[in-house]
């Protein structure tokens, strides 16, 4: 059992907007381990999902979905002045939130960065408008807006949020390994020389669930170890990668952004029909889902290194997903009905008899070939650990923790990204509740599984070539 610390005092309320898996979950970490009254926390949610769970730790629950046109009248009375609004919604602008907690005086966290309703599969809308690209780069342009005012930590679950964490620390372990030197970067420009001398080449969040439930997926049921509308959205929209300097071959269906940094480009396929070639230690090599995520993007921009203006190193970055096995069957029933979800979902947790969410960071193209430093929490030890959770909520849960104390103890510090906070200190916070926290190196490449039974253009000469990695 870990000791209930208490790591921080709330000044004031906390409002949690959504209560699916994620904020059912979060909520007896906020009892444990911050400092605050069970009467000065609210929930205001779309559905009754939860209500039971709050009503068992004694905390407000409102369902009422919040819209464009009720959410300023009906958060007014829940969120002032010291505040901590904590979104952990669907379809509620981030932005909007972010900008209603600034004018309030309020902290603000969220897990992703989410637009209203529609946001993600509007037709009349480019690809690039409906990326996470774009969604990010509206966030980037409040940073000046803000400067100063109260802290928004923004993107700040497990990924996004942790994997930026894995990714320095990972960098640290990789210096140590392989310069023989121990010297933590001071700067942004410093952790981008440090990715450039290592020649990290490719990143990527390679996550593997094994999770099995004693309960099979039915027909027409989409079910997952974590929120369903979450992934139907994510995977509906246009897959998307950081771009890395070494890369030669660019997709015949990509796309690059005409505006802002440049970090990153597009596929025009939604990320639930692209595969990709990755590797952990636990599973070894598979096919992953390239669902976008912000923390392709923000890795990728962050670790970007320019000399007199001109672009001289980036890595590649991407999600590569494996979910439990059910869920990919879900996936595969919504594919095939034109991305309509099914008529039922079903969130796994109860009936989950084994397995464990392998989720880390894979750092590629160095002298010792690729290695993997992440998390392998199991859903025994996920449910000893604290209540409401499973393995991969969990992973989840204990980032938004850190995101949320980190906040409390420096609350003035504008709009931050994951990739902007102390990696130390939120790891310090989350680390008890990952499970094993394993580095491990491999010979593995995206080469290793090819042969000449299926013969495919490939570029021998350049291992780690996203033309490569891609299935």
């Amino acid at each position: 059992m870990i000791e209930p610390t208490k790591y921080v005092k709330a000044p004031g309320r906390i409002l949690i907007v959504g209560f699916g898996s994620i904020g059912q979950g979060l909520l007896p970490l906020i009892l444990r381990h911050i400092d605050i009254s069970p009467k000065n926390i609210s929930i205001i949610t779309a559905d009754d999902r939860g209500r039971e769970e709050a009503d068992k730790l004694g905390i407000r629950f409102i369902e009422l979905p919040l819209t464009r046109k009720n959410y300023q009248s009906e958060l007014t009375p829940l969120v002032g002045k010291d505040d901590f609004l904590v979104n952990l919604s669907v379809d509620v602008s981030s932005i909007a939130l972010i900008e209603f907690c600034q004018a309030r005086g309020a902290r603000y966290i969220d897990t992703c960065i989410e637009p209203w309703a529609g946001g993600y599969t509007d037709p009349s809308k480019s690809f690039a408008a409906r990326s996470n690209y774009a969604l990010r780069e509206r966030v980037l342009a409040l940073k000046d807006k803000y400067r100063g005012g109260p802290t928004a930590v923004v993107a700040q679950g497990a990924n996004p949020g942790m994997v930026s964490h894995l990714v320095k620390q990972a960098l640290m372990n990789l210096q140590q390994d392989i310069l023989g030197t121990h010297i933590e970067p001071k700067s942004r420009d410093e952790w981008a020389r440090l990715a450039h001398d290592l020649n990290i080449e490719v990143i990527h969040i390679a996550e593997r669930d094994t999770q099995v439930a004693n309960q099979a997926k039915a027909m027409d049921e989409f079910v997952n170890t974590w929120s369903c509308d979450g992934f139907v959205s994510e995977g509906a929209q246009p897959a998307e990668l950081g771009w890395g300097t070494h890369e030669k071959h660019f997709p015949r269906d990509g796309g690059r952004h005409e505006e802002g940094c440049g970090a990153a480009i597009y596929l025009k396929r939604p990320g639930a029909t692209v595969k990709v070639r990755t590797w952990t230690p636990n599973y070894g090599h598979f096919h992953g889902f390239l669902i976008t995520h912000n923390e392709a993007i923000s890795i990728a921009d962050f670790f970007t290194l320019k000399q007199d203006g001109k672009l001289v190193y980036r890595p590649t970055c991407h999600y590569a997903y494996h979910p439990c096995d059910d869920a990919v069957m879900s996936l595969h029933e919504f594919n095939g009905k034109n991305f309509q979800m099914q008529s039922r979902q079903r969130l796994m947790r109860d009936e989950i008899v084994s397995g464990i969410d392998e989720l880390g960071v894979l750092l590629a193209g160095h002298k010792k070939n690729a290695y993997w430093y992440g998390s392998q929490l199991s859903i025994d030890e996920a449910r000893a650990l604290v209540p409401f959770n499973g393995a991969t909520s969990l992973q989840v849960t204990s980032a938004a923790l850190a995101g949320i104390v980190w906040a409390l103890e420096n609350p003035n510090a504008g709009v931050v990204e994951s990739d902007e906070m102390d990696y130390r200190r939120n790891l310090e916070i989350m680390g008890p509740y990952l499970g094993p926290v394993v580095g491990e190196y491999t010979d593995w490449t995206p080469l290793y599984e090819r042969g000449e039974l299926f013969p495919e253009d490939v570029d021998d000469d350049y291992a780690w070539q996203f033309k490569n990695v891609r299935v």
